[in-house]
C-alpha cells in the first residue's frame, strides 16, 4: 500500500505506464485522455505519470478487463488452463465460475481440481460452491454435496452457485434451507436459476437471499426479477442466445442491475467470435452506448459479486486492462492481467498447464447394454414428444402420433429417438424418449455431457447406430461422437470427468468443428440446432418444459415423471 501511494502521489516511478490512451470511465460514462500508472499489479493513478517502462497508447481505447457473470468452464470442454488461454485474448480477465458440472461427477474433489489448476494461470476464476449436487433427485449422478459440503467449500469458494432447485427453496427442503443458511451466515452471494418465476413464488425465492438469475428468455420475466431486486444476467452463449430478445430491458433505470454472461461457449466460437466481447459487440450493434455495454461487462459484474478490487480503471483496482482499436469496431489489441501483458493480437503469451488428477479420470462406469435396451414399447400411437426450441435450452411438451408396429415404436418422419444411459455407478438405468426438431438422419450422436448429472445422452434414427455411439463413448472414457450408417465418423475424447479434454485448444476446436459440421451436413441435423450442446441440455430437468433423464420423461410444470404415452 505504501508503495502504491508513493507512485500515486508521484514520489516514485510506476512499474509500467500506459501513456495517453482514451480511458473508458465506467463510473461516469466519460472517456478521458490520460496515463495509467501501474504498480505491483495495481493501478496507482490516472493522470500524468512516468514509469520504469512506458507504452504509447495514443489513439487507443483502454477498458477494464471483462468479467463473465456466469459460466461453467467444463462446458467449453477445455481444462481450466486451456480455458484461460482461450478467453484472455478476447479480454475476459475474470469469470464467475460454477463447477457444478464436474461436481456432479466427482464431488468436492472435482471442485478442488478446478480451483488448483486455475491458480496456475493468469486468469481469475472466481469459483462458486455448486448448490445442487445432485441437481435434483430425478436423475442419477456421480456424487453428492450436502449442506455440510457447501459449508466446507465456502472456505475456498466465493459464494454459492446457481440454485436450480427452486421447488426445494419454496417448499423449504431441509438440506436446501441449511445451504442457504450457511451462505447467509458467511455473508456471501447466492446465484439463482429459476426460469419463468413469477408472483409469490418469485418473492419466496428472492426472500431466501438469492441475488441473481441468468434464465430469463422473455422481457416480462426479466422485468419481474429486476423489480424484486435481482441482478439479471443476460446470456449469450453457443446454445442459448437471449441478448437480442432481452435487449429492450436495457435502459437508463435498469442498466446498473444488468450483467453479461455466456453460460456457455463452445471452443470453435471461442476461437472465432470470442467470449464476453461478443456480448458487448452485439449490444453495441443493436444501439447500446459502447460505454454502457462495457459497464455491463465490468463494473456491474464486480459490484454484483462484491469484487471491490476490479471492474473499473481507477486507483487501487487490479490492473486488468483491455486495449482496443476503437469502441465500435472493438478489435482487441492487447490484454493486461495484473499489469502484465498476457495477450496480444489475438494470441495468448503464456502456456497452459493442465494438472493430472486421478480423482477426475476414469469416470465412465456404464453397464453393458445391447440393442434390446433401446426398444421403445408402446400400447398407443399417441405420445409425448420433446420439442426443441431453436437457440434455447427450454423445450416444449408436444403430443404427436407416431408409427407403432407389434407394440413397438418404429421410425417416424420428423421424430428422433433420444436416450439417457446412467454412467456413474453402473446401475443399468436407461431413459427412452422421442424428440422433434433435431432432424437426425441415418445415424446417431452421443455425448457424456448431459446437464446436470452428466450421464451419456444419445440421439438417433436407428437403434444400431445409437448403440454403436454409446459403446464408443464407453471405449474412450467419455467424450462426443458421431456415427453414420454403422460406422464411427470421429470422436473427441474427454478424459477429465467425461467433460473436458487435456489436449490443446486447436486440437479440440478442430475436432468439435468437424463433428458439428458432419452432424449438420451428413446427419442432416437441423441448422437451427447446435448438435452436441443442444443435445446435452435435453436432460436438464430443471428447465421447462419436457426433458429426459436416465429415469424417464420429466415434466417441469408438475415437476414429476410422466409416461410417454398420452391417455385418450
Amino acid at each position: 500500500m505504501e508503495r502504491l501511494i508513493k507512485v500515486a502521489i508521484g514520489d516514485e516511478k510506476a512499474d509500467l505506464v500506459l501513456k495517453g490512451g482514451n480511458i473508458i470511465n465506467v463510473y461516469t460514462g466519460e472517456i478521458e485522455v490520460a496515463d495509467i500508472a501501474i504498480c505491483d499489479g495495481y493501478i496507482a493513478g490516472i493522470g500524468e505519470y512516468s514509469g520504469l517502462v512506458e507504452e504509447n497508447m495514443q489513439g487507443k481505447y483502454l477498458s477494464p478487463g471483462f468479467i463473465d457473470g456466469h459460466l461453467h468452464i467444463e462446458s467449453t470442454m477445455l481444462s481450466p488452463a486451456n480455458f484461460a488461454k482461450a478467453v484472455l485474448p478476447w479480454g475476459t480477465t475474470t469469470g464467475i465460475c460454477d463447477p457444478h458440472e464436474i461436481a456432479n461427477v466427482c464431488g468436492e474433489q472435482g471442485v478442488l481440481y478446478m480451483i488448483n489448476e486455475s491458480k496456475q494461470m493468469p486468469f481469475d476464476a472466481i469459483f462458486m460452491v455448486p448448490s445442487c449436487v445432485p441437481a435434483t433427485p430425478y436423475e442419477n449422478n456421480g456424487a453428492t454435496i450436502d449442506a455440510n459440503g457447501v459449508d466446507r467449500l465456502l472456505n475456498v469458494c466465493h459464494g454459492v452457485g446457481e440454485f436450480m432447485n427452486a421447488p426445494g427453496v419454496i417448499y423449504r427442503d431441509k438440506d436446501v434451507i441449511n445451504k442457504l443458511k450457511h451462505a447467509k451466515n458467511r455473508g456471501v452471494i447466492v446465484d439463482g436459476h429459476f426460469p419463468l418465476a413469477q408472483g409469490k413464488e418469485l418473492n419466496a425465492y428472492v426472500s431466501a437471499g438469492i441475488k441473481t438469475d441468468h434464465e430469463c428468455v422473455e422481457l416480462q420475466e426479466a422485468c419481474a426479477k429486476l423489480r424484486r431486486g435481482m441482478y439479471v444476467l443476460i446470456r449469450e452463449g453457443s446454445a442459448t442466445k437471449n441478448l437480442r430478445d432481452l435487449f429492450r430491458v436495457i435502459n437508463s433505470k435498469t442498466l446498473r442491475r444488468l450483467v453479461f454472461c455466456t453460460d456457455d461457449k463452445q471452443v470453435y466460437e471461442l476461437q472465432t467470435i470470442g467470449h464476453i466481447n461478443n456480448n458487448i459487440k452485439i449490444a453495441i450493434q443493436m444501439g447500446l452506448s459502447p460505454v454502457d455495454a462495457i459497464t455491463m461487462a465490468t463494473l456491474n459484474v464486480a459490484e454484483c459479486y462484491k469484487l471491490e478490487d476490479r471492474g473499473a480503471l481507477a486507483p487501487g483496482k487490479i490492473a486488468d486492462i483491455v486495449v482496443l482499436d476503437d469502441i465500435y469496431n472493438f478489435n482487441i489489441l492487447q490484454v493486461y492481467k495484473k499489469g502484465v501483458l498476457v495477450a496480444k493480437d489475438g494470441k495468448a503469451l503464456f502456456e497452459a498447464k493442465t494438472l493430472f488428477d486421478t480423482a477426475t479420470r476414469n469416470t465412465v462406469n456404464c453397464k453393458d447394454i445391447n440393442i434390446e435396451d433401446f426398444r421403445l414399447k408402446l400400447n398407443s400411437d399417441k405420445v409425448r414428444v420433446i420439442g426443441i426450441e431453436p437457440h434455447n435450452v427450454t423445450t416444449s411438451s408436444l403430443v404427436r402420433k407416431v408409427n407403432v408396429k407389434d407394440g413397438e415404436y418404429v421410425k417416424t418422419d420428423g421424430i428422433s429417438k433420444i436416450c439417457v444411459i446412467e454412467r456413474h455407478k453402473s446401475t443399468g438405468k436407461i431413459g427412452i424418449g422421442l424428440i422433434e426438431g433435431y432432424g437426425i438422419t441415418n445415424g446417431a450422436v452421443a455425448i457424456s455431457i448431459s446437464h446436470d448429472s452428466h450421464n451419456i445422452i444419445v440421439c438417433g434414427d436407428n437403434d444400431k447406430d445409437m448403440l454403436l455411439a454409446v459403446n464408443e463413448i464407453k471405449r474412450v472414457g467419455g467424450g462426443m461422437t458421431a456415427v453414420h450408417n454403422g460406422k464411427v465418423y470421429d470422436t473427441l475424447g474427454l478424459p477429465i470427468a467425461g467433460l473436458m479434454s487435456d489436449c490443446d485448444i486447436d486440437y479440440i476446436a478442430q475436432k468439435t468443428e468437424n463433428l458439428n459440421k458432419f452432424a449438420l451436413s451428413t446427419l442432416k441435423i437441423s441448422p437451427s440446432v447446435e448438435p452436441f450442446m443442444t443435445l446435452s441440455f435435453m436432460a436438464l430437468v430443471v428447465i421447462p418444459e419436457l426433458k429426459i433423464s436416465d429415469k424417464g420423461l420429466f415434466e417441469y410444470k408438475t415437476f414429476k415423471f410422466v409416461p410417454i404415452e398420452v391417455e385418450e
